[in-house]
């Protein structure tokens, strides 16, 4: 669980819906899953949610001092380093503005169920537990319930 809120907003190209961003300055917590990276590794995924040419290594000097690194105005181009986990810094990426200061919008059922999944592998935590927590971020409130993402899950 990291410090702050999980919430839906722009337009996945992908996805075709809302996209997952992380706002460390709200009071909350985020259900997260976290991978073993080298830099190296944590460095081409970051280049290719930034769309950038991977094979550049970041420079986490910055983010692992401040806790915060902007890298650029667009989304997943802000570097969050909000805590360590077993002694190695959990590094994430997201957007440079916060959850108020974009317009939310609803994540496709697709990625609801791709979300869920993680969150069972890496909490495993019921399918109802799941739903709730899905269906109450901002972005996906009010455009799902917890019994509809339920039934995403199962189905």
């Amino acid at each position: 669980m990291l410090p702050g809120k999980l919430y839906f907003a722009l337009e996945s190209q992908a996805w075709t819906g809302g996209m997952a961003f992380y706002d460390p300055n709200v009071p909350d917590q985020m259900a997260a899953r976290a991978y073993l990276l080298t830099a190296e590794q944590f460095s081409d995924i970051a280049a290719q949610e930034m769309y950038r040419e991977p094979g550049t290594m970041l420079d986490l000097t910055k983010v692992l001092a401040a806790g915060r690194e902007e890298m650029g105005p667009g989304r997943y181009e802000t570097l969050v380093c909000p805590g360590y986990l077993d002694g190695h810094p959990v590094l994430t990426f997201t957007a440079p503005w916060g959850i108020r200061d974009v317009e939310w919008n609803p994540p496709a059922a697709n990625y609801l169920r791709h979300l869920g999944s993680g969150l069972l592998e890496a909490h495993g935590w019921p399918t109802k537990q799941i739903a709730g927590y899905l269906a109450t971020r901002p972005g996906a409130a009010g455009h799902w319930t917890a019994d509809g993402v339920t039934d995403l899950l199962r189905g």
